[in-house]
């Protein structure tokens, strides 16, 4: 297992907005960017990065405020915020074109680069010369797509409202572990895991900033219209692979997404909760190559 401190040292960091922001690249092919989740890192990828660079350029990256990047406490964090820093990475890496595959709070920001696209994609620029990226394909893993489906646990509902600064001095390792044992399939989430998530958010006192960064929740309920539309509208290649043991996103979610989306293509891992990438790798890789080659 590739601890963080590894992670971090074979990784890089660029500039944006005067702060530092980590990310890591291995592979050749085409283009794949993860994006992760809440509260964690682009760490969660390790189990499924080697095998994906074998195949593709695979790109993670901490967003701004989480991991091994920059946490300003003053800064104000939305998801748009976060789609900017995308867009400036792919620009900083002179990337034009890529696919997605994402979770969590990461599905949420894809949902607004699709956006975005869909917005942009009949401008009259060459698109050699637009300053975004094109998105290939997006695959979503356990997330919050739709906000009236997202079932938050007490904890992210006591950080969302005026009490959130005062719990967040409160947050330990321990706090942590007993939320992401609920989150976990029956195989739970071994210690090793936990203490690497925790290395991570902790990176700059991190754990400090959870009732900032916990307002993508209201950032979903503002956006819904836009970032539920594009998902039925989009002509972009599109897979759900879900892990149904998860209280806040899991088969309810994948339920929903099969009668909101018109041909919906969704792969349900049974016995994995909210990190299928953690819980259940080799059957993630297996289908997220599935659907690659389906849409070559």
């Amino acid at each position: 297992m590739i601890t963080p401190r590894q992670w971090h040292a074979t990784g890089s960091h660029f500039t944006y907005k005067t702060h530092q922001i980590f990310y890591r690249t291995e592979g050749q092919g085409e283009t794949l960017v993860l994006i992760h989740g809440f509260p964690t890192s682009s760490w969660d990828w390790y189990r499924i990065w080697d095998q994906l660079a074998e195949k593709y350029r695979v790109i993670g990256f901490d967003m701004i405020g989480f991991g091994l990047s920059d946490k300003p406490h003053r800064y104000s964090y939305s998801i748009h915020d976060q789609a900017d820093l995308f867009e400036a990475l792919m620009n900083h890496l002179q990337i034009n074109q890529c696919h997605l595959l994402v979770h969590d709070y990461g599905n949420t920001v894809a949902q607004e680069l699709l956006a975005r696209w869909e917005d942009r994609k009949n401008e009259t620029q060459a698109p050699e010369s637009r300053s975004f990226p094109i998105i290939k394909s997006v695959c979503f893993l356990n997330g919050g797509l739709f906000p009236e489906m997202h079932r938050a646990l007490l904890v992210q509902k006591l950080m969302k409202s005026p009490l959130g600064v005062l719990l967040t001095k409160f947050n330990n390792k321990a706090r942590l572990k007993k939320s992401f044992e609920k989150l976990y399939g029956p195989k739970g989430i071994d210690d090793l895991e936990m203490d690497g998530f925790w290395e991570t958010i902790q990176y700059q006192n991190g754990h400090r900033l959870f009732h900032k960064l916990i307002n993508y929740i209201e950032d979903r309920r503002q956006n819904r219209e836009r970032w539920v539309g594009v998902l039925q509208q989009t002509s972009i290649p599109l897979r759900l692979i879900n892990g149904p043991e998860d209280p806040v996103s899991g088969r309810h979610l994948a339920d929903y997404y099969q009668q909101m989306i018109p041909n919906p293509d969704v792969v349900i891992i049974e016995g994995a909760g909210h990190y299928p990438q953690n819980e259940a790798p080799e059957e993630v890789i297996a289908y997220y190559f599935e659907f690659r080659q389906k849409h070559c």
